[in-house]
């Protein structure tokens, strides 16, 4: 079957969704990712989205929609998917479509053409790998894979733990082109896959030869890349991953979220340990910690963040016990605070991976790790104390200036009170003074940091978010129908009448976009640019869900940081103590609100 969409008549599309609902059953759909239980006439399951111990989602059947009594989640087929899977709104609706056998609608012939011939080659991009891994498999246990086994065995891997993870071997660098041209791939595509690459000479070889290999396989259990580890002392890199291709982006993927996922299905989980290497994922997998992924690298991204959101709301960050890996802990928390996530650093033995714990000190050794697990601000501080010989008076002067930024950032005076008493006890200076020191200095230095990097340029991109975010309501356009304007986000006087006429509209039972003419005249120059579809994203292009949603972020950036601003205008005017206690209070609060939303704050 078929779909085909123009951009100005819709009823093929609307056709197409009401097509792909009807064939996506909601409780098989959510029933293959979460377990669940029926009663009577709804199904029951903890929720996938926040960690419970009762279950509180109901699945809907008869209505077709799903709710938690939890968290307050509810939605449809595509909402699931779109939320369970991180993905926009258009990507669940192809990911269901895929589900059902359902061809994609699409604007017009050209961009039909591309997306079928985009879908085929990623395809068979992905039977390619499928069949690479086998074939490294099938080498491990040929009998001329000595080394690598003899490395495994090493490693304290167990033949069972290495099937698990699909380990295999590159023997030499010609086996696997030969392989798979045999198979009937062209040379052109084993080099798009990335698992073999060409020469200056063009010979096709294994991008990966003689080494380990590690499959990397997505949440949809589709292998999109490999991971190489040397078996011999070399020049290069230890460790080697194939190039980024149309199957595999480094910064949107975690290594074993595929086990992880299979793990949420059986039950809730209650957090996510965040690694760095394919080995130390293996090694506590193996030791018992289900809960495992790798970042494959020292710094997080936004994109993995997110992906480990999916899973649950707390992340145990067990890095490296070096420096390095301890400095890379402090570069990605940061992203795991702005997505609402809670983050807690596990300290490990000085020059000790999590792997390095697992085979010296065993599951007690590592779990003792996790037990010790501290928010982020008390790490901030302790790595910051390692820095410094405090028997030292200049050292102890240097540990307090690296400090006293720290506790500024504590969500609560409580808070910030133990941190202080904390720093009193290491440093030797008392609270009263450290407390002096806290609320003089930072605020001028803070402000400076929160003022906009170009006011010119902040005017320009509010200005442009606030005319895409009110004509995409102004229409009625399916993302921007959960998003109610609120008339603080707006500081033009036309935006703002547009905000309230689409809410009065709405409550009236539609919005009719010739009606604002009633309040504003066509002559109105902003009213004519929110209504210029030739400004930015268009509205009804692939990305536009996904502009929507950055375009009120930033407009509630803004409305927050014009009230950030101001409080800092209302410290340097306070007189008492307890005023500027009050006041810090409200900027580290709008501050908060800043970090959830996202962005720089």
């Amino acid at each position: 079957m078929s779909f085909s969409a123009s951009r100005k008549e819709g009823g093929d599309w609307t056709e197409f969704l009401r097509t792909l609902k009807d064939k996506c059953d909601l409780v098989d759909v959510i029933g293959s990712n979460v377990k669940l239980e029926r009663r009577g006439y709804q199904y029951w399951a903890c929720c996938p989205f926040h960690h419970e111990k009762t279950p509180s989602f109901a699945v809907n059947a008869a209505d077709r929609y799903y709710h938690c009594f939890g968290c307050g989640r509810s939605g449809d087929v595509i909402t699931f998917v779109k939320e369970y899977e991180n993905v926009d709104f258009m990507q669940a609706v192809q990911i269901l479509a895929a589900r059902a056998g359902l061809e994609m609608p699409a604007f017009d012939e050209r961009a039909a053409q591309e997306n079928a011939e985009k879908k085929k080659k990623r395809d068979r991009l992905s039977a390619l790998m499928k069949d690479a891994a086998h074939f490294y498999l099938g080498n491990l246990y040929s009998g001329r894979a000595e080394e690598h086994l003899a490395y495994i065995a090493k490693r304290g891997i167990s033949p069972s733990t290495a099937k698990k993870f699909g380990l295999g071997a590159s023997l030499d660098y010609k086996g696997l082109p030969a392989h798979l041209l045999a198979h009937g791939y062209t040379q052109e595509e084993c080099a798009e896959s990335g698992s073999c690459a060409l020469t200056e000479d063009g010979e096709l070889i294994d991008s990966l030869g003689g080494r380990l290999i590690i499959p990397i396989i997505n949440n949809f259990d589709e292998v999109i890349a490999f991971g190489g580890r040397v078996m011999h002392p070399t020049d290069h890199a230890k460790y080697k991953n194939t190039r980024e291709t149309l199957l595999f982006n480094k910064s949107k993927t975690l290594y074993n979220i595929n086990l992880v996922k299979r793990e949420k299905r059986l039950a809730a989980i209650p957090n996510l340990i965040m690694l760095e290497g394919y080995m130390d994922v293996i090694s506590l997998y193996q030791a018992g910690f289900r809960n495992v992924v790798a970042s494959m690298g020292t710094s997080l991204t936004s994109e993995q963040v997110r992906l480990a959101k999916r899973y649950t709301d707390t992340v145990l960050i067990s890095y490296d016990g070096d420096a390095a890996g301890q400095n890379a802990n402090l570069r990605g928390l940061s992203l795991l605070e702005r997505e609402g996530i809670r983050i807690r650093v596990v300290p490990l033995p000085d020059g000790l991976d999590p792997d390095d714990v697992i085979r010296k000190q065993g599951a007690e050794g590592y779990q003792k790790c996790l037990d010790a697990a501290m928010p982020l601000i008390d790490y901030r501080l302790l790595s910051a104390k390692r820095k410094y010989d405090l028997t030292r008076s200049d050292e102890r002067r240097g540990f307090i200036k690296e400090a006293l930024p720290i506790v500024r950032e504590a969500e609560s005076a409580t808070e910030r009170e133990e941190l202080l008493k904390r720093i009193s006890e290491e440093s030797g200076v008392s609270v009263g003074s450290l407390l002096s020191d806290l609320e003089k200095g930072p605020v001028a230095k803070e402000r400076e940091a929160a003022a906009p990097e170009k006011k010119e340029e902040t005017k320009d991109r509010d200005l442009r978010a606030a005319r895409f975010v009110l004509c995409a309501c102004l229409l009625s356009k399916p993302y921007a129908l959960a998003y109610e304007p609120n008339e603080e986000d707006f500081s033009d006087e036309t935006h703002k009448t547009i905000a309230r006429f689409i809410l009065s509209s709405r409550k009236e039972g539609n919005v009719r976009p010739s009606g604002i003419f009633d309040l504003i005249p066509p002559e109105d120059g902003e009213l004519s640019e929110v209504f210029n579809l030739d400004y930015g994203d268009n509205l009804d292009g692939p990305s536009a869900e996904r502009f929507f949603r950055d375009c009120t972020a930033a407009l509630a950036r803004r409305a927050l940081a014009e009230k950030r601003a101001a409080e800092y205008e209302a410290y340097e005017a306070a007189q008492t103590d307890e005023e500027k206690r009050a006041i810090l209070a409200r900027i580290d609060a709008y501050t908060k609100k800043m970090k959830n939303i996202g962005g720089t704050v």
